[in-house]
């Protein structure tokens, strides 16, 4: 199979907007208190273990992320914004959803809302980012 081209330029944006939405997503704006209750943490404790390379693990996942999504969307056709969104939307519940339900609260039994909370972050940015993905080719 020919390597498929992609938009490097678009794949790398999605990676920032997943970066930026993570930050948004688990700060006092939006579910920083109820995310921070449910991990049993305090703030205090979460910024005295933080480390600029936590930061940039995540920027490099999320850049690792939108590259693997980039080359599904191509694979699909996807080019519109709505089969970018349905090309993020299955891969989210195929391979994070589903399987980060069934190992956290189904095995660790850690509570529905955690689960939520993360789950939301990522479905919001495979959502957004097969959007970009799509109709920036």
């Amino acid at each position: 199979m020919a390597p498929m081209e992609l938009n490097y330029v678009a794949v790398l944006v999605c990676a920032v907007v997943m970066f930026v939405l993570g930050g948004v997503w688990y700060s006092p704006l939006l579910f920083a208190k109820k995310w921070t209750s449910l991990i049993n943490k305090t703030e205090e404790e979460l910024k005295s273990g933080s480390h600029p390379m936590m930061y940039v693990k995540a920027f490099i996942l999320g850049l690792m992320s939108t590259y693997v999504l980039a080359n599904v969307v191509n694979f699909a056709g996807a080019n519109t914004l709505e089969t970018g969104v349905m090309v993020g939307f299955i891969c989210w519940v195929g391979f994070t959803g589903a399987p980060t339900y069934n190992n956290q609260v189904n095995f660790l039994k850690q509570p529905v809302a955690l689960w939520g909370i993360d789950m939301g972050y990522t479905l919001v940015s495979f959502l957004m980012s097969g959007a970009i993905l799509a109709v920036w080719k």
